[in-house]
């Protein structure tokens, strides 16, 4: 771990500081010809915090050092937006967006790997999460890893899928990571050497709304694609849709029979550029062809691509 990573923890320790400041934190360092620890120590961001931040910025230094063996005793991994292990597809983009600091248990290996985001309404009819389901499998068997945001519903239907398929799954947090806990729903399936659990705020980080808008721009940032289940017309799933199109992260929008009068959102992002994903007649499952030759054509050169993806390409 560097001094930046170490860095970063202190400051998220102030409050007031979430990740949007830090990294704001990183880039007037940057400018400074420091590096964020010596900014730290030369007391240089001061156009940045308050003074009471500054002072409460001084008390984190040993605070960071206890949240260190507290995070690494529950085994817990930091890396940040300058380490090797920070996820390429977040790194390559160059997202305004993307985490300084990621906070990640389980599989770490999985966040190079290529994957698909997932995204939809906790209330969703059980033809949704069905095809949630059956999206997430065929992608596990592609080798292909499943994201989404461990919400009730659409995010649930997923990552189980994933695990049950023989698949991986990662699981971005809207909370902190010493939050975390394996629910119900996965219990039966749930493999860490599978699992990638990821967190961008404070160990302890309460959810709130803002974070959990905040985490689905990661899901999309971390993905080579995005599938979008039954979105409302408001709310974190449209939001996270129309944020695919804007970063230029192809989005997939089933259609299907008796799709309810609520998914609004799906409707509203086909006009948009959203790509429609359809059952094949041959298998009655979804059709993934385009949705996996798109992940083979954007998954990093030097990741491994799963021999179906290679001849989708």
């Amino acid at each position: 771990m560097t001094t930046t990573t170490l860095a970063m923890l202190q400051l998220s320790l102030v409050k007031g500081v979430g990740p949007a400041r830090v990294r704001k934190a990183r880039e007037l360092a940057a400018t400074q010809g420091r590096s964020l620890a010596a900014a730290i120590a030369a007391d240089g961001l001061t156009e940045l915090l308050s003074p009471e931040q500054r002072v409460l910025l001084a008390e984190a230094a040993p605070l960071a050092e206890l949240a260190l063996e507290r995070l690494t005793a529950a085994g817990v991994t930091l890396v940040s937006i300058d380490d090797d292990g920070y996820p390429r597809a977040l790194a390559r983009r160059g997202l305004a967006q993307a985490p300084p600091l990621l906070m990640v248990r389980g599989n770490k290996g999985l966040l190079q790997k290529p994957s698909v985001g997932f995204c939809g309404s906790r209330a969703a009819s059980e033809r949704g999460l069905a095809v949630a389901a059956d999206c997430a499998d065929q992608l596990a068997g592609a080798d292909i890893v499943v994201t989404s945001g461990y919400a009730a519903g659409v995010d649930l239907a997923a990552h189980a899928a994933a695990l049950r398929g023989g698949g991986a799954t990662t699981i971005v947090l809207a909370e902190g990571i010493l939050g975390f806990r394996v629910k119900p729903e996965l219990a039966a399936v749930w493999a860490w050497d599978r699992a990638c659990v990821v967190s961008e705020f404070a160990a302890t980080a309460p959810w709130t709304a803002g974070n959990a808008m905040q985490r689905n721009r990661t899901i999309v940032g971390l993905g080579q694609a995005m599938v979008l289940i039954e979105a409302g017309a408001t709310g974190g799933s449209i939001a996270a849709g129309r944020d695919a199109l804007a970063a230029g992260v192809p989005l997939f929008a089933p259609e299907y029979d008796g799709m309810p009068s609520t998914a609004t959102g799906n409707r509203e992002l086909l006009r948009q550029g959203a790509r429609p994903l359809l059952r094949s007649r041959a298998t009655m499952r979804a059709n993934l062809g385009e949705l996996l030759a798109t992940v083979a054509s954007r998954a990093a050169p030097t990741v491994a691509v799963a021999p179906q993806l290679a001849l989708l390409a």
